[in-house]
């Protein structure tokens, strides 16, 4: 379902991929080849909201913001399962691992890889291309070229399971 919010209404391109029961409402803008996943809930109703290009927002997160702080996610993000991201700043290339919490004015580097669960505090800034797990986060390692490639695996495989589905379902309404 997409809502507008106090004459601001999301914005959508034409190629992104958006799963039964996402919620979008308000000024949220979302990139090309980008793909949100079964019950997840994006509400622009605060601040805004800015998804780039080729991001994958796996089922049931939720994305939310605090005045006067946007949430920003910039191109090829991957965001895990039923994670939770309220007003902070995620660099291109990013994975933010399942069921992690990443709150307000947190910026996680190009790169950077949350694991599963981590809870990243407000105001805490994880480097470009570390790993970081934990709750609260710490910094555990620098990705190693294996890391990377799976990040670059998940990535993609997530565009192209977007625009399948996407396919699929234009193929069924004609």
């Amino acid at each position: 379902m997409i809502y507008p919010y106090k004459q601001k209404y999301p914005v959508i391109s034409e190629s992104a991929f958006l799963a039964d029961g996402v919620i979008v409402s308000g000024d949220v803008t979302i990139g090309d080849e980008t793909n949100i996943w079964f019950h997840t809930v994006i509400r622009g109703d605060v601040s805004p909201t800015r998804i780039g290009n080729r991001v994958n927002i796996q089922d049931q997160c939720m994305l939310h913001q605090s005045p006067k702080y946007p949430l920003l996610l910039e191109d090829d993000v991957s965001i895990g399962h039923q994670a939770m991201l309220h007003s902070c700043t995620i660099r291109k290339k990013a994975l933010v691992g399942m069921g992690s919490i990443i709150l307000d004015g947190a910026e996680i580097g190009e790169g950077a890889f949350i694991g599963a669960g981590s809870l990243v505090p407000q105001g805490k800034k994880i480097p470009p291309n570390m790993l970081a797990f934990g709750r609260p986060a710490k910094v555990v390692r620098e990705l190693n070229e294996d890391d990377l490639a799976e990040m670059a695996r998940i990535r993609r495989e997530y565009v192209e399971k977007g625009q399948h589905y996407k396919q699929i379902i234009a193929e069924t309404k004609q």
